[in-house]
């Protein structure tokens, strides 16, 4: 019985080495002839005839933005610089605990106190919250690092007053800063303003999908609820 069952164990493993090594040689061929056609072939002439700016003004890409947002079914409010702190307590109100990257809770910033009797949570790189702590929170409030009036999306770049992407995806709700300089028209505009080797989450409106049936179902993928706050 040991006899057979030392021999199946060696039959087997000489046939999984037999795989490998066929599948190394398929790969290795496949690469070789992929680097010989591209060694004749002239470089490809990338067309970039696109708009690369807008002559639009402020405030119509304010407005662009609204209407873009709106119809994707998140709550937007233009607001002064001054009404920031009472416009974010006013959506913080029925939470129990909210999240904040490390620098919105830094001293001087505008929303390192905010007046609700719900916990505040800081997410740092130095005490990151785990995911079971991130989901029983009720809300998020992260800044942006871009948005595009065209599209309706609001990039966050990972920067310290947006955190990591965890922390804008497992809460429900998201209460998203976008300040006003940070809005431009187009997607090329967008992408000239990032940098290329930072993470980037691209958020247009609260997460949503459809079933088979085309039903819309809210929350699959990240918050179910999108505040976003224009400041002027």
């Amino acid at each position: 019985m040991s006899t057979t069952s030392s021999g199946t164990s060696s039959s087997n493993l000489r046939a999984k080495e037999e795989i490998l090594a066929r599948i190394r040689a398929a790969l290795d061929d496949g690469r070789a002839e992929t680097d010989d056609a591209r060694a004749g072939q002239a470089p490809v002439d990338v067309p970039r005839d696109y708009r690369h700016s807008s002559t639009m003004s402020e405030q119509e890409r304010i407005e662009q933005l609204v209407d873009r947002l709106v119809d994707y079914r998140a709550e937007v409010e233009v607001i002064d610089a001054a009404d920031l702190v009472g416009a974010v307590a006013r959506r913080l109100e029925g939470a129990a605990s909210y999240v904040v990257p490390p620098a919105l809770d830094e001293a001087g910033h505008p929303l390192a106190e905010i007046p609700t009797d719900a916990r505040r949570m800081v997410d740092s790189p130095a005490a990151p919250l785990d995911v079971q702590m991130l989901d029983q929170a009720d809300a998020v409030i992260t800044s942006s690092a871009v948005s595009i009036a065209q599209t309706g999306t609001i990039i966050l770049d990972g920067s310290t007053d947006q955190g990591r992407r965890a922390i804008s995806l497992v809460p429900d709700h998201h209460i998203c800063l976008v300040p006003v300089e940070t809005i431009v028209a187009l997607v090329p505009e967008a992408v000239a303003r990032l940098e290329p080797t930072r993470p980037t989450t691209l958020i247009s409106g609260p997460s949503a999908t459809s079933d088979i049936e085309l039903e819309r179902v809210e929350g699959v993928h990240g918050p179910r609820r999108l505040d976003v706050l224009i400041v002027r």
